[in-house]
């Protein structure tokens, strides 16, 4: 019983040895620590912020496209893609492609060039392939569709079956 009882001062004596010396590094530690935690919470709470501000510029752009203005939805929709949000960027460009509000192909390519750099899942950027040699297909370059179906199918992708089914026809 003593000798757990010396233990625990011996122990004690330790930390308070460790902390005497140490004391500005744990200080600086702990600063540092506060200071990521803040600031990762700052770096969510805007981007959370940022994603629900896009979301209304959607659904805000849907109103004017349901109103018959063009384009101001086409000028909202093409800032939402530049945005680059991993969500609302595909679900605009969808409905460029789905009303044809962009009728300059370049410019819808352009748009599809810029979604599969900025995303980063490889499930959604096998998607956006998918549709941009869907819209090439549909606009006349049915080669350069088919290659990029079978370059997707090339390399592995989860859509390979609908790939498949798409290159039969």
């Amino acid at each position: 019983m003593q000798e757990n009882q010396e233990n625990k001062i011996e122990f004690r004596d330790k930390l308070e040895n460790f902390y005497s010396h140490h004391k500005g590094r744990i200080f600086i530690f702990i600063v540092a620590l506060l200071i990521v935690v803040i600031s990762f919470a700052l770096i969510n709470n805007l981007n959370k912020k940022k994603n629900i501000k896009i979301g209304q510029q959607y659904i805000e752009a849907g109103i004017y496209l349901a109103s018959e203005n063009k384009d101001k939805a086409k000028k909202i929709y093409e800032e939402i893609i530049l945005s680059k949000n991993d969500f609302y960027s595909i679900l605009a460009l969808n409905k460029i492609v789905e009303k044809n509000l962009v009728i300059e192909e370049n410019k819808v390519l352009e748009y599809f060039n810029i979604l599969e750099k900025s995303i980063s899942s490889k499930d959604e950027k096998d998607l956006i392939i998918l549709k941009k040699a869907l819209y090439l297909i549909k606009n006349s370059k049915a080669q350069m569709g088919e290659d990029l179906l079978k370059n997707l199918i090339a390399q592995e992708t989860s859509l390979k079956s609908i790939i498949q089914e798409i290159l039969k026809k």
